[in-house]
């Protein structure tokens, strides 16, 4: 029968956790109160008990080697389960309350009109909704989980497809006027949100279109600002499904390759909106009880539309 494994000082994982993530044994110091030394002997400690080199100097900066960037993704998880511990077990009005953030699109188009059904099922949960478009800190934000827009790779996190966020390529009539062929839209700006920097690319190289050095685009912090800016002729946006909808039908914007153009897409290009939150967090009965409630939802039925009117493609 093997004995049960010793864990190393506290302290001393605790010092790590400080070196990890700043890179630098002064910033960790700085954080912690103590000396440099102070630090150096803690992680010497550290790495004496484990019989592994966490980190490689060279001057005056230090790299992490294999094994420490393995230990710090367990660490980090351990430090924020201590931290909502104690979160959860001194604050009595806190033990309810669930803090949810979301991208401002999803709140907006998706959560907002499905609330109230989530009252019913946990009527006692103090809920608070709070939006931000990047993913937040969870416990520095003090965030119990969030919607994020992306295509997954949260590989810390429990992570949940909730629902695609397929794209119309869409601009005005006067630009569409001028476009007869995918190749085409490269002679415009491209409008997209910084979030993505794989988006234009990948829907290029689905349409079969070759990108040279002098495309132009612009980035946008928000997908509704982008929308904005091809409904004043920017240039062409690649613009979301229900919003798309709601302009093609008013004729403000036109779909100058169908509206179909990128339904052959592989999934694995077609960005969505994930749920994400630590996996510590589930332990908690209410934050359970929301994140089982998102999961059930039927969130791809609101991209479920009539026909539009076709043409969506100007005729000469």
């Amino acid at each position: 029968m093997t004995g049960k494994l010793r864990l190393p000082p506290l302290n001393a994982l605790r010092v790590f956790h400080a070196v990890a993530r700043h890179k630098s044994f002064r910033h960790a110091a700085d954080e912690l109160l103590v000396t440099p030394q102070a630090v150096g002997q803690q992680i010497k400690l550290l790495e004496d008990t484990l019989q592994v080199t966490l980190f490689e100097r060279k001057g005056r900066s230090i790299e992490l080697t294999e094994s420490a960037i393995l230990l710090s993704h367990y660490v980090n998880a351990g430090f924020e389960e201590f931290a909502e511990g104690v979160r959860r077990v001194t604050k009595s009005n806190y033990r309810d309350r669930i803090n949810l953030n979301a991208s401002p699109y999803f709140a907006t188009h998706y959560l907002l009109p499905r609330l109230s059904l989530f009252r019913e099922i946990l009527p006692g949960a103090d809920l608070r909704l709070t939006t931000m478009v990047d993913l937040p800190d969870f416990g520095r934000d003090d965030i119990d989980m969030a919607v994020q827009w992306g295509y997954g790779g949260w590989s810390d996190y429990e992570t949940t497809l909730l629902v695609p966020d397929p794209k119309i390529i869409c601009c005005t009539p006067a630009i569409a006027a001028q476009i007869r062929s995918a190749q085409d839209i490269t002679r415009f700006t491209l409008l997209d949100t910084v979030k993505s920097k794989r988006l234009w690319p990948d829907i290029l190289r689905h349409l079969g279109v070759e990108q040279t050095e002098g495309d132009r685009s612009i980035g946008f912090d928000d997908a509704a600002t982008m929308r904005r800016a091809a409904l004043q002729g920017i240039g062409v946006g690649l613009v979301s499904v229900i919003d798309a909808e709601e302009d093609l039908r008013s004729g403000a914007l036109v779909a100058p390759l169908g509206h179909d153009a990128l339904a052959g897409m592989r999934p694995e290009e077609v960005p969505g909106f994930y749920l994400i939150l630590p996996k510590g967090h589930l332990r908690v009965k209410a934050v359970a009880a929301l994140h089982r409630w998102l999961g059930q939802q039927d969130w791809s039925s609101d991209l479920k539309v009539s026909p539009l009117p076709q043409p969506t493609q100007l005729s000469d």
